[in-house]
Order: structure tokens, then C-alpha cells, then sequence
């Protein structure tokens, strides 16, 4: 990411980005790429049972000013959940998009597929509450749905909700950082292997 000489980066936002694997680079203003709105792009999927509540989605999503990207299914066919579920996740790691929202039949199996890319939190949310902890406490980066197991008004008060709640940092910092450090050291001894 090319950013204009002088850009205040937090360390935090520093550390993000090289989990992310995203470089910063200072230039001059003249140089600097604005960013395709990465900071307000919704990675967006879902398998074919996911794919009715996908579609019923992606107009609050943009409602609340999210840019889609959609990375399929686009019609109620067959679908492997994981190669969504791994597009998704691998565009927020990328920072590609801000975060991703993934829907299959249950939403369980994507969640899995999701968290085993590095640098993603990916949370299975069923209801506000749950919603809103893996937010504020995980910093869940992923939201998975189950599209078979939550009425439209649910899923849509669990959108809502995921996208409204700011990650509360603090105290949770160190959990988050916990977790962190145990993808760092699996993906350390899966090199090794």
C-alpha cells in the first residue's frame, strides 16, 4: 500500500498490516494510490445454502455503505462451502476487504474453512449477543450465518449488529494477541514439516 510521506500509523495498525502481509510504503502525496476503499469493502459469499440469505443480505449491507464484493455462488447451484469460505477470508487477510461475511447451510463449516487462514477471526454468530461479543471481545474479522438455521429478520438483526459493534480492544488485547501468537507458532511448525 502506497500512502502519502507523513501518514500517522498507529502500532497497531502497523502490526495488523504486516499480519495481513500488506506493505506500507511512504511517498510522496503525488504518488500515493488511494485505496479502493478497501477500509468500507464487505467480502461477500455463501454457499447454495447460503445463497437465498446472501441475496437477501447484500441490500442491508449496502444500505449501511458497504461496497460488495461478491465472490459467489450467483445462482442456488451446488457449491463447496470451503472454496467460498477461503475466498473470503483470503481477501480480508489480504486486506482486500475490511471484513467478510460468509453464509452456508449452517454456517459452521465455513467458519472452520475461514479461521485457518492467517489473520482471520472468523465467528459463527447466531443472534445479537454473539454478534456483538465477537466483535467487541474476539475482533472477529469474518461473520459466518447458518442460511438454513436463522429466519431473514434474524440474520439481518445479526448483520446489523456485527457491523455496527467497534472492536472494544483494551483488556481484550491481550486474549486477541494470545491468539494471534498461537497462528504464529502453528504456522512456524507447519513450514518446518
Amino acid at each position: 500500500m502506497r500512502v502519502p510521506r507523513g501518514t500517522i500509523f498507529t502500532p497497531s495498525a502497523r502490526d495488523l498490516a504486516r499480519e495481513r502481509g500488506v506493505k506500507v510504503e511512504e511517498v510522496a502525496p503525488e504518488d500515493a494510490q488511494p485505496e479502493a476503499c478497501a477500509s468500507s469493502t464487505l467480502a461477500f459469499g455463501s454457499d447454495h445454502g447460503g445463497f437465498e440469505m446472501k441475496q437477501r443480505l447484500a441490500p442491508v449491507a449496502r444500505e449501511l455503505g458497504w461496497t460488495l464484493r461478491d465472490v459467489g455462488v450467483y445462482e442456488e447451484k451446488a457449491a463447496d462451502y470451503p472454496d467460498i469460505a477461503h475466498e473470503v477470508a483470503r481477501l480480508v487477510a489480504s486486506g482486500e476487504a475490511a471484513f467478510g461475511v460468509i453464509v452456508d447451510g449452517a454456517g459452521i463449516g465455513s467458519a472452520m474453512a475461514a479461521n485457518k487462514v492467517p489473520g482471520v477471526r472468523a465467528a459463527l454468530c447466531y443472534d445479537k449477543a454473539s454478534a456483538r461479543n465477537s466483535r467487541e471481545h474476539n475482533h472477529a474479522n469474518v461473520l459466518t450465518l447458518g442460511g438454513r438455521l436463522l429466519t431473514a429478520s434474524q440474520a439481518e438483526e445479526v448483520l446489523r449488529t456485527w457491523l455496527g459493534t467497534p472492536y472494544g480492544g483494551g483488556r481484550h488485547q491481550k486474549r486477541i494477541d494470545k491468539i494471534t501468537e498461537i497462528e504464529r507458532r502453528y504456522s512456524a511448525w507447519n513450514k518446518q514439516s
